[in-house]
């Protein structure tokens, strides 16, 4: 009988723990029917910080909740397509990569879990971002690989072209772009850049634009070829300068001036066939990549709650 009650009581303990938590769990959006909770949101923002040392103040944190989910989000949607596809990434293949990231970033093998511990991160949570990783590079891949890779005759024009841009002034950019609608705190955005320097970093967390996959870096643009308001920014900054927000069609640019060209004056690096053969392939990827994010989005069934 002692054990009876016993048993009664544990079972009303863990209703009630769960009915609890249940309590505390939010649903902040759906995708697909997917959820992401308000926990998984939390660890995800705390992965952030953890990744990137940015503070979160009133100066960060609603961009960097902003761009949690906005992650979250294309993740739900990668992983969904690359399930479509036939895509499974394996459980030791996550475990790969959670030591390659030890190494990569100097973390004695096997501490990767307690620094996430630490740091409040789910290691589920980690490892499902590492795993949607690995599925989209994967299903991009299979993609490309179907056009095939460059031919001679592209990497030639290629080649050809790029030696005689070498004749022209240019400036090596890079940019946040941040649409109207995202378009807040931008002025303790720009403090935060010009006392960080670490503008890369921030592309790649708040940019909206394509270029945020490569911490925002346009690499070489011709004198010119840019609109009206930024090339004029541009002719008013110092290397290594970074400009105030400049609006310009659905959003707002800051820029940052890495250096400046001018054939008179400075010596050209001519790339060879092999650089010239990397760049079209990630080239094409790239544009694989944003093209079929950019489909997916749209047709997702999203539900976002506040």
């Amino acid at each position: 009988m002692k054990k009876k009650i016993l048993f009664l009581i544990l079972a009303l303990s863990l209703i009630t723990t769960n009915i609890c938590r249940a309590e505390t769990l939010k649903i902040i959006a759906l995708v697909n029917g997917e959820i992401i909770s308000s926990e998984d949101m939390q660890n995800r923002i705390n992965a952030f910080l953890l990744n990137t040392n940015i503070p979160y103040n009133t100066q960060t944190k609603n961009m960097i909740a902003q761009k949690v989910l906005n992650g979250a989000i294309d993740e739900k949607i990668k992983l969904q397509e690359a399930a479509k596809n036939g895509i499974e990434i394996k459980p030791e293949e996550v475990k790969a990569a959670l030591r390659q990231f030890e190494k990569s970033h100097n973390i004695p093998t096997g501490q990767l879990s307690n620094i996430l511990k630490q740091a409040n991160v789910s290691q589920e949570t980690f490892s499902e971002q590492i795993k949607s990783d690995l599925a989209w590079l994967r299903l991009i891949r299979k993609k490309t690989a179907i056009e095939g890779t460059p031919t001679q005759k592209e990497i030639e024009k290629a080649l050809s072209e790029a030696k005689e841009d070498l004749t022209t002034p240019k400036y090596m950019v890079s940019e946040i772009f941040i649409k109207k609608d995202n378009a807040k705190n931008l002025s303790d955005l720009v403090y935060n850049l010009r006392n960080d320097n670490r503008f890369e970093l921030y592309a790649m967390q708040f940019s909206d634009s394509p270029s945020a996959a490569n911490g925002g870096n346009l690499g070489w643009i011709n004198k010119g070829k840019l609109p009206f308001a930024l090339e004029t920014a541009l002719n008013k900054m110092s290397e290594g300068g970074i400009s105030e927000p400049i609006m310009v069609g659905e959003g707002y640019y800051i820029l940052k001036l890495q250096k400046r060209f001018d054939p008179q004056k400075d010596k050209p690096e001519i790339p060879d066939e092999k650089t010239i053969k990397t760049f079209l392939e990630n080239q094409k990827m790239e544009a694989t990549s944003k093209k079929l994010l950019q489909k997916l989005r749209q047709q997702a069934v999203l539900e976002i709650r506040n």
